[in-house]
């Protein structure tokens, strides 16, 4: 009884209102955005993307005598489709090997600019792609690598 008397006419609007824009809300965030269409209702290939971690960090000594210097790299490689993500799980140890091989073969002066990481990174990802392409005949799939961390320890 109390809140009957407490209720005007306008409030019973203004509560009807705002129940009435509430509710349209939501029925509008649980909608979701179709995904991109092919010709065949498909989604396109170039619609995957798949990030695949390169686990555990490479933990390598560089610089040849003397001192000994660490580069640890935490290596992701980005790829287009589910075929080249099953070449690179496949083909891991051979990777794994010739990458360690690369960071390894590193000087203080590659490893020690902006530039020489960057080239880095693109040595390590010609690398991946020349892998894939000799072991699987994949010529694409391989879109990028990124260091998620790049430590170096002189």
């Amino acid at each position: 009884m109390v809140l009957r008397d407490a209720l005007t006419p306008a409030k019973t609007v203004a509560l009807v209102f705002c129940l009435m824009v509430f509710v349209s809300g939501l029925a509008f965030a649980e909608e979701e955005a179709p995904p991109p269409e092919g010709e065949d209702g498909e989604v396109p290939a170039s619609a995957t993307v798949i990030y695949l971690p390169l686990k555990p960090a490479f933990v390598v000594n560089y610089g040849g005598p003397g001192r000994l210097k660490y580069i640890k790299a935490e290596v992701s490689v980005r790829l287009d489709s589910p075929t080249a993500a099953n070449a690179v799980r496949h083909h891991l140890p051979y990777i794994r090997n010739n990458l360690v091989m690369l960071f390894a073969s590193q000087t203080d002066e590659s490893v020690a600019s902006q530039a020489g990481k960057e080239a880095l990174r693109q040595d390590a990802l010609s690398e991946i792609r020349k892998i894939v392409l000799e072991e699987d005949g994949l010529e694409s799939g391989v879109v990028d690598v990124f260091f998620n961390t790049l430590i170096v320890q002189k």
